[in-house]
């Protein structure tokens, strides 16, 4: 099966907002959306590998896609920014001896362009052509001729670039250069990490200049599930983040690095028929450094979590409805930046800010990192047409958001939010989906944020995106 026959239904899951939305960033709202498209691209090669069986001693397939975007926005500083951003995939996938070897790369090539006066740092970019994955997967058992596949002991080991998400990805779903093991021990699955950041993937969670366009930290984990319960697969996981990263330019007299430790866990399954739920804690503690800071370090010690729910009815026009709420603890000390050493921590040696390398829909429009910030959701589609032929995968929907902080006088991710006030505000988003054919596809989303009186600026906040996606 080809990757188009489902990028539509993928699509549908990530905009809607499942637990996971393909690693969260500061920044603007426009590069937010793309890290969703690049998330989105790895959940499209997942299902497209899960449908497509191996039967053969040696199974090859190949394809790619060309999309064209063009969007506007306000980002609170200027009212209209306009860009267009079209790019290039093309992915490859081997399974060798009946899934016992797996090789898998996928490069991409994009051009950025803004209306001149509207770029954020440069008018025109490319980036690529880069492999955004390319990684070799062994099942031991296998390649050996150690096991049955339906032995209760399996293992399996994947090196290379790929996306690593622990739990349903609150704390970490980043794409890195990784060694994952992945074991079946009778009713238990364990899963061991060992793996490196891409240099130039904008995955820091310090969005200070000199350290916000590049990342060098080392990652550790380990994650256990149960999977015996026929509805529920309870989770826990413990991830280590060694930091580094080198400022550009040196700060003789500011000390960016932060290494921290998360301890999560929650489950994630069926309640009743059609009615998914996912729940996920974490606690995060570590050393950082406060602002001003390049000898002294900060105790973190800060804790966030995220509950879901997912509604589908088994009836006409196939609607669905979805619910979450989303916190990462504040600290009354960062009255510029939740998550930055420069402009972070100014008194005391305790850090209860929260900040992690997973991703959540937040919104469109105002995208903020889910720190320092509770976040209410509901949300919906259905699909109106579905009786006409031509418009049986026509999708309709909304999210609506509502936004709070957890500390009132500190800050949240969006520098415009210059009041000291807990009310930050809510934004709806609405989108349409459309596979018009097996190979080609429309979309279109637009939010408004409205402000609340942690602003002082109280006009409201747009971003619309339109875009076509051909497959081949």
């Amino acid at each position: 099966m080809r990757v188009s026959q489902i990028a539509f239904a993928a699509v549908v899951a990530l905009v809607i907002g499942g637990p996971r939305a393909q690693g969260q960033q500061r920044g603007d709202a426009e590069e937010r959306f793309f890290l969703q498209q690049r998330l989105l691209d790895d959940q499209l090669h997942a299902e497209q590998a899960k449908t497509a069986p191996v039967q053969s001693l040696l199974d090859f397939q190949w394809g790619g896609w060309v999309d064209y975007y063009m969007f506007d926005y306000d980002d609170g500083e200027q009212r209209s920014r306009f860009g267009q951003r079209p790019s290039l995939a093309i992915w490859t996938r081997a399974s060798i001896d009946n899934g016992a070897h797996e090789l898998f790369a996928r490069m991409r090539l994009r051009y950025t362009w803004f209306r001149p006066g509207d770029e954020v740092e440069r008018q025109e970019d490319w980036f690529g052509p880069d492999f955004e994955q390319a990684w070799y997967q062994i099942d031991v058992g296998k390649a050996f001729r150690l096991n049955k596949p339906s032995d209760p002991v399996q293992l399996k080991a994947r090196i290379g670039r790929q996306e690593v998400m622990f739990g349903t990805g609150y704390a970490l779903d980043l794409p890195m250069q990784a060694v994952l093991l992945d074991a079946k021990l009778y009713d238990f699955r364990v899963q061991g990490l060992l793996g490196k950041s891409i240099l130039n993937y904008p995955n820091n969670i310090d969005r200070s200049p000199p350290v916000q366009s590049h990342s060098d930290r080392d990652f550790y984990g380990v994650q256990l599930s149960y999977e015996k319960l026929q509805n529920h697969v309870p989770f826990v996981y413990a991830v280590w983040n060694d930091d580094h990263t080198k400022e550009r330019p040196k700060d003789a007299f500011q000390n960016y690095r932060c290494d921290s430790f998360y301890l999560g866990f929650g489950s994630h399954g069926s309640l009743a028929h059609n009615l998914n739920y996912w729940i996920e804690g974490v606690l995060e503690s570590g050393h950082d450094y406060g602002d001003g800071q390049f000898l002294r370090k900060d105790y973190i010690d800060a804790w966030g979590w995220d509950i879901g729910l997912e509604k589908l009815f088994d009836v006409a026009l196939h609607p669905r409805v979805v619910g979450e709420y989303m916190f990462g603890s504040g600290d009354g000390n960062r009255q510029w930046s939740p998550t930055n050493a420069d402009g972070g921590n100014s008194n005391g040696r305790k850090d209860t800010s929260f900040a992690a390398f997973g991703f959540r829909d937040t919104g469109i429009a105002l995208s903020p990192t889910v720190s320092n910030l509770h976040v209410w959701k509901v949300g919906g589609s259905f699909t109106p047409l579905e009786r006409y032929d031509f418009f049986r995968q026509l999708e309709l929907g909304t999210n609506w958001f509502l936004y709070t902080k957890n500390r009132a006088r500190a800050a949240i991710s969006d520098p415009t939010a210059d009041n000291f006030s807990g009310y930050v505000g809510w934004e709806m988003d609405y989108f349409i989906n459309w596979r018009l054919s097996s190979d080609l596809s429309w979309t279109i989303r637009w939010g408004t944020f409205c402000p609340g009186s942690a602003y002082q600026d109280q006009h409201t906040r747009h971003f619309v995106l339109t875009g076509v996606t051909w497959s081949f």
